[in-house]
């Protein structure tokens, strides 16, 4: 992943060197800190530019879905980040920062370069070559990714196709994605784009689950739950009861956590409420908060107490009214 500073030349223009380096710094401790987040890796910084591996030096199955959550949090960040800045400076009120990124999937060589043996290491190779050339494609305030990298997200993600450009220095032309947002689709199908594995084996823990589903439509309600070790089909389970219901009236409404999220013990019910109102992150925060009052205002609540404590929940910024 490439992440470059939109506009450093004219920002040192403005403001002084002294203030110059502290912006950048608390720019790339920003950024540092969701890329860490999500088990990246930083390098050594090259200016304004941060450059970042997902696989390395730890790999994961999900690494390409961690590179895109990073880039859509990094994004989500800067805001947070120019209030700060803005509130000690008028030109960066003025001008808040912005970063455009860049992610490719491929193979890269990591090591130390030259003799001396203290030295950090860097990676070699076409991949990221092609992320920098992406980053450069990207709009202020976006992330654009490859064909390459989109195609290990299944459906994880709401995309955006922008055809098939000749990157520079790239011989072949290939597909490029803007990354909009995240998409609802939670599922394991939807985290890894595959058809799940068939149910075997498994008669006597479905049949339970329909067992507390019959008598929830007498109108007990019920709590089950799965418990084993990953990959034992607990959530091809799930999906297997979805399937028997699909030709019977219900409401499913899901959530999940993440390893992304460890440390915030809201994520489900975030994640779930986001959804649930079709809240989106590109959306400003006055049309959130309506799609949040239209949703409490037949429940009878006091709009004036909840609605500031569910759009707090949602990192949503509550409006003076």
């Amino acid at each position: 992943m490439f992440c470059d500073l939109v506009g450093s030349t004219e920002l040192s223009e403005r403001i002084d060197v002294e203030g110059l380096a502290d912006v950048v710094r608390a720019y790339q401790e920003t950024c540092a800190a969701v890329i860490r987040r999500f088990d990246g890796h930083v390098t050594p910084y090259l200016g304004d530019g941060i450059l970042a591996y997902f696989g390395y030096p730890r790999a994961h199955e999900d690494n390409a879905i961690r590179g895109v959550s990073a880039a859509l949090a990094i994004l989500d960040e800067l805001p947070s980040l120019n209030r700060r800045l803005g509130a000690a400076s008028v030109a960066l009120g003025a001008h808040p920062l912005q970063v455009r990124i860049g992610l490719h999937t491929g193979v890269a060589v990591v090591g130390t370069l030259g003799s001396n043996p203290g030295r950090d290491e860097q990676a070699l190779g076409h991949a990221l070559n092609v992320a920098a050339r992406l980053q450069n494609l990207a709009d202020p305030g976006s992330a654009v990714i490859s064909g390459a990298t989109r195609h290990l997200l299944g459906d994880a993600f709401v995309l955006e196709g922008m055809g098939t450009p000749t990157l520079k220095g790239i011989a072949e032309p290939m597909p490029v994605f803007r990354v909009v947002r995240a998409s609802a689709e939670r599922g394991r199908r939807g985290r890894e784009g595959v058809a799940l594995s068939p149910l075997v084996g498994r008669e006597q823990e479905i049949s339970l689950i329909l067992d507390r589903w019959e008598q929830v439509t007498e109108g007990r309600g019920q709590a089950v739950v799965l418990s084993g070790e990953a990959g034992m089909g607990k959530s091809r389970l799930v999906q297997a009861l979805r399937d028997r219901l699909a030709a019977t009236p219900h409401e499913w409404i899901e959530g999940g956590c993440s390893p992304y999220h460890e440390n915030s013990a809201f994520h489900p019910v975030v994640e779930c409420v986001t959804h649930r109102l079709g809240l989106r992150r590109e959306d400003a925060a006055d049309v959130n908060v309506a799609k949040i009052e239209a949703a409490l205002r037949p429940t009878g609540l006091a709009l004036d107490q909840a609605v500031p404590l569910l759009a707090t929940l949602l990192s949503i910024p509550v409006p003076d009214r």
